[in-house]
C-alpha cells in the first residue's frame, strides 16, 4: 500500500513538475520581495501596523470611511483598537504614523520647519493650491504667514465682531419673526460662509455668495478624495469648481486694480502692497489660493464648533443656565440695541471655558499633519524623511490620563486652578493653534427676553494659520 502511494505522488510530482517549480519559486520571489521592501523603507518593528500594498495601502479603507456616516477618524480608531495608540498604516502613497501623546506632540511643535513641515495628502493640495499656506515648502511659509496675519490686527478684528454680531442678530431675528425651526449646521455653515467672504472680499451679493460657496463646497469635498480626474468624482468636481473660483478670484482682483473697487478688506490690504519688494508681498497666485485657503478654513471649522457647542449646550442644562447667566449680566450693562464689542468679549470668563471645552470634545481638526524633512527619533520611534506624522488631537482629548472623566461636558475644568493646570504642556491645542476671537452672541428673543439660542463666534483663522 505505502509502496503504491509512493508511486502515484512520484507520477503527480512527475505531471506537475513545472507548476510545482513556478510555485516554489513564486513563494521565494514574494519573500525576498518583501524583505527587500522593508530594507529600502527601513521600518522598524516596533511601531506596529500595516502598510498594505505599496502606493495603495489602506487608502479605500480611510475613504470607505471618509464617506460613511462614521467618519475618517473612524479609520483611526479601528487600527489603534488592533495595533495599540502607536500605529502606522499608508495611505495615498505616504506612510503614515500616528502619534498619541503630548510628549510626541511636543517633539514636532517644538522642531516646526526644522525637521517638520506641514503634510497633506495629494488631493488636498490640489484642491487648496501649491501656493497655498497649507502646502508650501518650508521657506515660503514663514513670509506668507507673516504677509497674512497682519490685515488681522487687533483694531480691524475688533470692527468685524462688531459686524458679526449685527449679521448674526440681524439673522436670528428674521427667523424668529417668521417662526422658522433651522438646522443648527446648515445655518451656521452659511452664515460663517458669508462673514469670511465679507471679511476677505467685501462680498454680499447673495447670487454671487452662493455661486461661491457652491465650488468651495466641491473643493472641501475633493479634499480627501482619490486623486484621479474622472468626471463625476469628488476630485474631478474639486477641481472644476477651484478653477471657477480661481477665474472668480481673478476677474476681482482685476476690478480692484483698475479702481472700480476698493474697500477697506483683507484683499485690498493685500494688493496695496503691489509695489513692495517680492519678500513683502504676495503673488496674485499666492492671494488666490490663500483666499480659498482661509474662505474653507474658517467657514468649515467655526461652523462645526458653533453646531456642537448648541448640542453641549442642549445637553448639560447646568453650563447653559451659567452661560445664560453671564450673557444677560453683560447685556444689563449695554445700552439696548448696542452690539458686542472686544471688551465685552474679554468679559466672558465662562464663555471660554464654554468654547474650551466644545473644541475638545468636538476636535473640529481630528489630527494635526506633518511631514518629516530629515530622519528623526520621536519617543523611541524611528522616523524616516518624507514619512508623515499625524498629531493625534482627539486621542489627546480624550486621554482620561489628562483629562478626567473626557467623556463629560465639563467647562470648569478649565479654570486657572483646575487639574489641567498640572498636565503636560500640549495635552490641549486650542492654547497651541487658535489665537481667534470667540464668542457668544447675547441676541434676546423680544418674546421671552432671554437668549434662548447661544452661537458661539470663531474667526476660524487661528487653524488656518496656525
Amino acid at each position: 500500500m505505502w509502496n503504491l502511494l509512493g508511486e502515484e505522488l512520484v507520477m503527480v510530482v512527475q505531471n506537475y513538475y513545472d507548476i510545482i517549480t513556478i510555485l516554489f519559486l513564486s513563494i521565494g520571489l514574494t519573500y525576498l520581495a518583501s524583505r527587500a521592501w522593508k530594507r529600502a523603507t527601513n521600518m522598524r518593528e516596533d511601531i506596529p501596523g500595516r502598510l498594505g500594498l505599496p502606493l495603495i495601502g489602506e487608502t479605500f479603507s480611510f475613504l470607505s470611511a471618509t464617506n460613511s456616516t462614521r467618519g475618517c477618524y473612524d479609520f483611526v480608531r479601528l487600527r489603534r483598537l488592533w495595533h495599540g495608540r502607536w500605529f502606522k498604516t499608508r495611505l495615498f502613497g505616504k506612510i503614515h504614523i500616528f502619534i498619541p501623546n503630548p510628549e510626541g506632540a511636543r517633539t514636532i511643535f517644538a522642531n516646526d520647519f526644522d525637521l517638520f513641515n506641514k503634510g497633506y495628502v495629494k488631493s488636498m493640495a490640489d484642491a487648496v493650491g501649491k501656493k497655498s499656506l497649507l502646502c508650501v515648502p518650508v521657506e515660503n511659509h514663514k513670509r506668507i504667514r507673516r504677509l497674512l496675519s497682519e490685515p488681522f490686527s487687533m483694531t480691524s478684528l475688533s470692527a468685524f465682531i462688531t459686524k458679526f454680531d449685527k449679521m448674526l442678530c440681524g439673522r436670528l431675528q428674521k427667523l424668529e419673526e417668521k417662526g422658522k425651526s433651522f438646522k443648527v449646521l446648515d445655518f451656521s455653515m452659511k452664515m460663517t460662509f458669508d462673514a469670511m467672504c465679507d471679511m476677505l472680499m467685501s462680498i454680499t451679493e447673495d447670487s454671487l455668495l452662493r455661486q461661491i460657496e457652491k465650488d468651495c463646497t466641491a473643493v472641501s469635498d475633493a479634499m480627501l478624495s482619490f486623486p484621479v480626474m474622472i468626471p463625476g468624482t469628488r476630485y474631478y468636481k474639486g477641481i472644476m469648481g477651484r478653477k471657477r473660483l480661481m477665474e472668480t478670484f481673478r476677474d476681482i482682483i482685476v476690478r480692484r486694480r483698475t479702481g472700480e473697487e476698493s474697500p477697506g478688506d483683507f484683499l485690498q490690504s493685500m494688493l496695496q502692497r503691489d509695489s513692495f519688494p517680492d519678500s513683502e508681498k504676495l503673488d496674485d497666485s499666492e492671494i488666490m489660493d490663500n483666499l480659498l485657503t482661509l474662505i474653507i478654513a474658517g467657514q468649515t471649522t467655526t461652523a462645526a464648533a458653533m453646531m456642537w457647542s448648541v448640542k453641549f449646550l442642549h445637553d448639560n442644562r447646568d453650563a447653559q443656565d451659567i452661560l445664560r447667566d453671564e450673557q444677560l449680566s453683560l447685556a444689563k450693562i449695554k445700552p439696548e440695541g448696542a452690539s458686542l464689542n472686544h471688551e465685552d468679549i474679554n468679559n466672558m470668563l465662562y464663555g471660554l471655558k464654554v468654547v474650551k471645552e466644545t473644541l475638545r470634545m468636538s476636535n473640529v481638526l481630528l489630527w494635526f499633519p506633518r511631514v518629516a524633512l530629515n530622519d528623526c527619533t520621536i519617543e523611541g520611534y524611528e522616523i524616516k524623511k518624507g514619512w508623515h506624522v499625524n498629531i493625534d488631537a482627539t486621542c489627546i482629548h480624550y486621554d482620561s490620563d489628562l483629562f478626567k472623566d473626557p467623556l463629560k461636558f465639563n467647562p470648569q475644568r478649565f479654570d486657572v486652578a483646575s487639574s489641567l493646570s498640572l498636565s503636560p504642556s500640549f495635552s490641549f491645542f486650542l492654547t497651541v493653534f487658535c489665537h481667534r476671537k470667540l464668542f457668544f452672541t447675547n441676541y434676546i428673543c423680544r418674546k421671552c427676553k432671554s437668549p434662548t439660542v447661544l452661537y458661539l463666534l470663531d474667526q476660524g483663522l487661528g487653524l488656518a494659520l496656525g
